[in-house]
């Protein structure tokens, strides 16, 4: 059965390759971001059934905007639009400075996916599922962008408790160190490079589609009684027990 899909941030790296990973099972899917060449690219490259849509997953007029343009119903939405705001610019220098970053940070990682996820929500069918991109940052203490994804998982409880009834599931999918995405900017040496690779138990940096393969599948059908969850994906960087 053909779904409808959505990813938020769909138009680079993680969220491209998610995108693709619907795509080759013959799903509909929206990606959408801020940057409309880049997603027109994407769309482009990935074939297929891709309707590329700009909307910047913050702002509430554009998500409003956004309603309006899709199907009547949605199966997946696959909040990824995010980043390290840390990344764009000078360090922080004085108070101003460091509200600005952490405002930024929750803003692009937490309060996106809440507002995409609430504009979005009566849309949501039985048998859907919301899947996050978090972060294993969440649980190793990394500053701003590491507390808005720990608020994300906490968030995602709630969401999970309040669409559970719905027959929709929530979960997040917290990536590790993945390579070939813009995240790191070019703020990402030879020496960092090495540093994650020895963190892992695989000894390799993960790729996007490592990510889009667990992401397909918590939203399969056969994942329908896995809700509430962080699942990682990070080479084993942070096991359990």
């Amino acid at each position: 059965m053909t779904r409808t899909v959505l990813v938020t941030g769909g138009g680079t790296g993680i969220g491209k390759a998610v995108a693709a990973a619907f795509v080759s099972e013959g799903d509909q899917v929206i990606i959408t971001g801020r940057r409309s060449e880049v997603l027109h690219s994407a769309a482009e490259e990935l074939g297929g059934a891709v309707t590329p849509l700009v909307c910047d997953a913050t702002d509430p007029e554009q998500l409003a905007a956004l309603r309006t343009r899709l199907p009547g119903s949605l199966d997946v939405l696959v909040n990824n639009a995010g980043g390290n705001r840390e990344f764009d610019g000078a360090p922080v220098g004085d108070l101003p400075g460091l509200a600005d970053t952490w405002r930024a940070n929750l803003e692009a990682n937490l309060i996106g996916a809440v507002l995409t996820t609430a504009a979005l929500d009566k849309l949501l069918v039985r048998g859907s599922a919301v899947v996050s991109i978090g972060s294993f940052a969440a649980d190793r203490g990394a500053g701003s962008y590491g507390a808005a994804k720990a608020a994300m998982n906490a968030w995602n409880i709630f969401l999970a408790r309040q669409l559970g009834p719905r027959g929709v599931s929530c979960n997040v999918v917290a990536p590790g160190y993945v390579e070939e995405t813009e995240f790191f900017r070019d703020r990402r040496t030879d020496q960092f490079h090495q540093e994650r690779l020895a963190e892992t138990m695989v000894g390799r940096a993960g790729r996007p589609e490592d990510i889009a393969e667990v992401v397909r599948f918590i939203a399969s059908p056969g994942a329908r009684h896995i809700t509430g969850q962080v699942l990682r994906v990070d080479g084993g960087v942070i096991p359990t027990r």
